[in-house]
């Protein structure tokens, strides 16, 4: 094993530990690892750190019938994940988006490679992963490849949008067609159409288009206009090259018209499921999980149509998932059996099955596929759609070297001057280049 196997990593080691690359997975590749898909003895606890939706008291207790497993809760807070880390006591499974999490916490060596449990397991077969997994995967310079660190719990294509008929009727403005993409330059112009306003006050957005964050919808965007905001070793962003000046050009101008929701004018509900129930935006950039809001509601479902991922003109056609939300084990766990056993139970077993059936997400098990709602016309309409659109997946790769709140809190300083028109898209750039990169450099750094 690493000769650092047997010690609690430092503060600073946990920042510095090496990035993991071909060395790492080699000195890996030969340890014997303790495997079961049982759990290591009676009343065991597993320590899970979860935000407070992740996993309900009602699941806890569900997991102890099940499995005989107690699960204890820690508050997620990275500053606490890091301090237990340093002291030695980890949790044993920890809550992370697998797009932006898996290659940081991959590159510091402090996440247990889980390619032997997934060998052993009766319950999640690699052959039944989704490529959405694949999120999860990190070889120490790739995300998408190498060995694999954790497991999405269910996900959207994030760039796909819903839009409301009744809006676009009331507005004249044409319904996208059903599998074809719209191009982004187009959704702007419709979303320009669809805008409400009345004494100042914007009553209806045109259309809500932020991602899950900044700087992955700003990734995704640069590769759908053929090029990346990362160089090749993802150690620097550079957002004057032309794709991802295209692609930050479009957000900015997207932030300026006022169409929908953003950093310059943000929605007072956080997100834009109350606000399109509400019949207030016309299209709400939100993959196939907002259909579990949207199916609750008998008025606002059969109004209500899932498109495909925008395309830039002559650009690729690609539909990420900019979440892929999970769980992994800290290599240091202490319950490392037990902790197994719940994160099948958690992927693909009653959890899993539930979430499936509730359109909250798509099931990252594809035996599970045939669980997603189906029962109504809209519910088919929908599922057309979305099955026509996972052959246009494909993992958009993210820097291991800064996380992804903090390249966000850099584009959060400086975008609204240029949504408000007081600053260049090309000033910007240089500024989000500076920026960043000295971030990157930092982490790079940490990392070795």
């Amino acid at each position: 094993m690493r000769a650092h196997a047997g010690v609690p990593p430092s503060r600073r080691r946990f920042f510095a530990l090496a990035a993991g690359g071909a060395v790492g997975a080699a000195a890996a590749s030969g340890c014997a690892m303790r495997v079961s898909t049982g759990v290591s003895g009676p009343g065991e606890t597993v320590t899970l750190m979860v935000k407070p939706d992740d996993i309900s008291s009602d699941l806890l207790r569900q997991a102890q019938k099940d499995i005989g497993v107690k699960i204890a809760t820690v508050s997620y807070d990275i500053t606490k994940l890091i301090a237990m880390m340093t002291n030695g006591n980890p949790p044993d499974l920890v809550r992370g988006v697998g797009a932006t999490d898996a290659p940081y916490f991959a590159a510091r060596d402090v996440m247990e490679e889980l390619d032997p449990y997934f060998a052993r397991s009766s319950v999640l077969e690699v052959t039944d992963l989704d490529p959405v997994n694949d999120l999860w995967r990190y070889d120490g310079r790739t995300q998408g490849k190498g060995p694999r660190y954790g497991m999405a719990k269910d996900f959207s294509q994030d760039s796909m949008f819903w839009y409301n008929t009744a809006l676009f009727d009331r507005a004249g403005v044409a319904h996208p067609a059903e599998l074809e993409p719209v191009t982004y330059e187009e959704w702007l112009e419709d979303a320009k159409r669809l805008t409400r306003r009345q004494n100042g006050q914007t009553t209806v957005f045109g259309g809500s288009y932020n991602g899950v964050s900044a700087p992955t919808l700003l990734a995704s965007l640069a590769v759908a206009a053929g090029g990346s905001i990362f160089s090749e070793d993802f150690a620097r962003v550079d957002f004057t090259a032309p794709a991802a000046r295209k692609a930050l050009n479009w957000y900015v101008e997207y932030g300026r018209t006022g169409v929908g929701p953003s950093v310059l004018q943000p929605d007072p509900n956080g997100w834009d499921g109350p606000t399109y129930q509400a019949n207030r935006m016309a299209m709400s950039n939100s993959g196939y999980w907002l259909g579990g809001v949207i199916n609750a509601d008998a008025k606002l479902a059969p109004l209500s149509r899932l498109a495909p991922a925008p395309v830039f003109q002559g650009g690729r056609r690609v539909s990420p998932c900019q979440a892929g939300t999970g769980l992994w084990m800290p290599r240091k766990a202490r319950n490392k059996d037990a902790a197994w056993r719940v994160f099948e139970w958690f992927f693909g077993e009653a959890p899993a099955r539930a979430r499936a059936t509730g359109g909250w997400g798509i099931p990252t098990l594809t035996s599970l596929r045939p669980l997603m709602p189906a029962q109504e016309a809209h519910h088919q309409r929908v599922l057309k759609v979305q099955e026509a659109e996972l052959k246009h997946f494909s993992v958009i790769a993210f820097t291991p070297y800064a996380t992804v709140d903090s390249l966000s809190a850099v584009f959060n300083r400086f975008a609204p001057a240029a949504m408000r028109g007081e600053m260049s898209v090309d000033t910007l750039a240089r500024h989000l280049n500076s920026a960043m990169n000295e971030q990157l450099e930092r982490g790079k750094e940490q990392v070795g």
